[in-house]
């Protein structure tokens, strides 16, 4: 979690992101995505300016991973979010719109397709479910 301002290149637009074992992985970054990093990095620039770090806490230390958990904490009422449920939304909502397995893979930086199937059943459950309940068909009296 611990970003360093060379890991984040504003002007390519992307990211390096670093996994498990040191895995690194590049992620090229949305419009959206793009405006509000931008932005971030105007707000805190003096700050940065005197760290490696791109992301900060409250106190302008670097941003870690317990950090991460008490924003989400903060934002979900109460709800039981996990930073790796967003990963695994993320994933899901790509199967959802037709990406390749191979490029999820990729992105998620699994070594096995084996484990990245996990979020294809996942799909599969919604599309039977939009099948048993939205097929058109059913609509047809």
């Amino acid at each position: 979690m611990c970003y360093q301002k060379k890991d984040i290149d504003l002007e390519e637009k992307y990211l390096i992101i670093y996994g498990k074992n040191a895995k690194e992985r590049v992620i090229y970054l949305g419009h959206d995505v793009y405006k509000a990093l931008k932005n971030y990095q105007q707000v805190f620039f003096d700050k940065m300016q005197q760290q490696e770090y791109f992301f900060m806490n409250n106190q302008y230390h670097r941003l870690t991973d317990q950090s991460v958990r008490h924003i989400i904490n903060r934002y979900t009422n109460g709800y039981h979010v996990t930073p790796h449920m967003f990963r695994h939304t993320f994933a899901t909502m790509l199967l959802e719109q037709d990406v390749d397995i191979t490029y999820i893979q990729k992105i998620l930086g699994h070594s096995s397709i084996t484990t990245t199937s996990i979020y294809a059943y996942a799909s599969l459950q919604r599309q039977k479910e939009i099948m048993m309940n939205k097929n058109p068909r059913q609509l047809i009296k």
